[in-house]
């Protein structure tokens, strides 16, 4: 990547900022401009009247995709750039402050990696996204169902109450109103609104399985591993080859050991960080792999065998799986 000023932008959503840097670390000039079209264009003629650019965005994907997209449509080189650590903002706080820690990042070589994946990715992200918001509306809905039938005619109740929760959603939207009670016009509404979404959660995981086993069959075939799991660790690995090795990628899944000796106690804490959702995702796997994959019980037997808790057994499960799946994802060919 060649480059004579390094442009650091920290963005929003209504407005970007940006610093421009000089090889030596030394602020040129700075710029805000609007987060549209306009600003882009405002923003890269400014940028090559300084020289030759190259861009340091923070939150590349997401108030900065449609800069980053911009500059790659421009020909123009763009990394993402870290959040400033708290150490950083010693000086303070502000949109200029966090773009100019961006450029000199970008100067430093510290802190940046590669755009994440758009393309098949972004569509699997949203895919998810909107599964996770319809899964939470459908268990929200049964929640209320249940709080409404505690209070409901003891026929009613009798009638509805020993129903598991598919059953009791077809059983509810089935109800007719009655004059006596409102409590079975109300059933009859979140019932039906049970159905609505577990009609749409059956479309979105079908179209994330019809996703996944275009994408990457062989992640399937994997012990432990569905449609769902698979998909979030495409979507949260980006291109892997954004990772410098697998235990980078352990750190971004959170199943990265971290250091909490003291004395004579030595001993490492569960890492609290990284991507959530790639953790639970490798959660569920390391439940799956552990009852029905033989070497993978014959490694958690041995761990309980050498004094590990089955809580601390399951994290080192977990950092072996994340090992695996790094060279897996390798080795998948997905074009961005």
């Amino acid at each position: 990547m060649e480059w004579s000023v390094a442009i650091g932008v920290d963005t929003h959503k209504d407005t970007h900022a940006a610093v421009a840097c000089d090889r030596l670390g030394r602020q040129l000039d700075s710029l805000q401009i609007p987060a549209c079209l306009a600003g882009y264009r405002q923003l890269l003629a400014w940028a090559e009247a300084l020289g030759q650019p190259a861009f340091s965005v923070e939150g590349s994907g997401s108030y900065g995709v449609g800069l980053a997209r911009f500059l790659v449509e421009a020909g123009i080189s763009v990394v993402e750039c870290e959040r400033p650590h708290r150490r950083d903002r010693r000086r303070g706080k502000s949109d200029l402050i966090d773009a100019a820690l961006a450029a000199r990042k970008l100067v430093l070589g510290d802190g940046l990696s590669e755009l994440r994946g758009d393309g098949v990715r972004e569509d699997l992200r949203l895919l998810l996204l909107e599964r996770r918001s319809a899964a939470t509306a459908r268990t929200a809905a049964l929640n209320q169902l249940h709080a409404v039938l505690v209070t409901a005619p003891e026929r009613l109740r009798r009638r509805l109450d020993r129903l598991g929760s598919g059953a009791l959603g077809h059983a509810c939207a089935r109800l007719r109103p009655s004059a006596e009670s409102r409590h079975a016009a109300v059933l009859a509404r979140l019932g039906r609104r049970v159905l609505a979404l577990d009609r749409e959660l059956e479309s979105i995981d079908g179209e994330i399985n019809e996703r996944v086993q275009t994408l990457v069959p062989e992640l399937l075939d994997e012990c432990g591993v569905g449609a769902l799991s698979a998909a979030q660790l495409l979507v949260s690995s980006g291109d892997p080859t954004r990772m410098r090795n697998e235990a980078a990628f352990a750190a971004l899944a959170g199943t990265s050991p971290v250091d909490a000796s003291s004395g004579k106690q030595q001993r490492h804490r569960l890492n609290r960080g990284g991507d959530r959702q790639l953790n639970r995702a490798l959660h569920v796997i390391t439940l799956a792999r552990v009852r029905h994959h033989p070497p993978t019980a014959a490694y958690y037997q041995r761990l309980l065998d050498t004094g590990k808790t089955p809580r601390e057994a399951r994290r080192c499960v977990k950092r072996t799986l994340a090992r695996h799946f790094y060279r897996k994802l390798r080795e998948a060919q997905i074009s961005p």
